[in-house]
């Protein structure tokens, strides 16, 4: 069974949705039903409603018939896998993905990240490992995430900055060069305004998996999760990524936006 054991869920934990809202919905995709089973109950107690399909085709069709605010997304699934059910998905939205997969290489974790995934669990797996993973998210990224890719509809003002020729418009969560938007997803967006937040501060990369991800790291694999995020931001920011000028590695530690701090950094109101 590829669960972990795990101690049993309290009544008395808090539910991510208060009483009074709707509940997020949350679409798992495993073509095992021991699995389903194990995550319907689990994070219908955490005050979630889920839905699930068995194979990557019908993965899509309840995506887009149900709209969920995330999707637990198994790697290998019948007729179409979740790699490619994860490059359908984000071509059209930025619906946060947690991956799952019995094959725990490092070339597997980072092939689902590079896809856009925003995490990636290995099984065997504790069901509240999970939970946790998945409120985290969802408090970071906020619910609707897989109808609109960018929030348009906020007006532009305070919190626009123009790092060289970029900019960075906090309230859309846009980024732009010579008028150009740049598609970051919105954990991209995340690790670009944390990194920016305080320019010349070296940011360890277990801050960044516990400010961005909500968990601290366990495993020395799991902070690889940050250094393929980081690889991502930079090769669509830095002229280039070979020899960043924005985003630079501290050996050892993490990162920091070191030549940020010399550029001009201009606020507009």
């Amino acid at each position: 069974m590829p669960l972990e054991a795990d101690p049993q869920h309290q009544q008395g934990e808090s539910s991510p949705e208060s009483s009074t809202e709707p509940r997020a919905t949350v679409l798992v995709v495993d073509d095992e039903a021991t699995v389903r089973r194990v995550l319907v109950m689990r994070l219908q107690l955490a005050g979630y409603r889920v839905v699930c399909a068995e194979d990557g085709e019908q993965a899509l069709a309840l995506f887009h018939d149900e709209q969920p605010d995330l999707v637990v997304l198994d790697v290998m699934l019948p007729k179409l896998d979740g790699f490619a059910v994860c490059r359908r998905l984000r071509a059209e939205s930025c619906v946060p993905i947690i991956f799952l997969s019995a094959l725990d290489a490092i070339t597997e974790r980072v092939a689902g990240l590079d896809l856009g995934a925003d995490d990636y669990l290995p099984k065997p797996f504790s069901p509240k490992e999970l939970e946790t993973r998945i409120a985290a998210i969802l408090r970071r990224v906020g619910r609707g995430a897989a109808a609109v890719e960018a929030r348009g509809d906020v007006p532009a003002g305070q919190g626009v900055m123009r790092v060289g020729d970029l900019v960075v418009d906090t309230n859309r969560r846009q980024v732009t060069r010579d008028g150009e938007r740049i598609g970051l997803t919105y954990t991209e967006f995340s690790l670009l305004e944390l990194l920016f937040r305080d320019p010349g501060r070296v940011v360890p990369r277990a801050e960044i998996l516990e400010q961005l991800w909500g968990y601290p790291p366990r495993r020395a694999a799991d902070l690889r999760v940050v250094d393929v995020y980081v690889a991502r931001l930079r090769g669509k920011l830095e002229p280039d990524p070979r020899n960043p000028e924005l985003i630079l590695t501290v050996r050892g530690t993490g990162y920091a936006s070191q030549r940020m701090a010399e550029a001009a950094i201009v606020a507009t109101a």
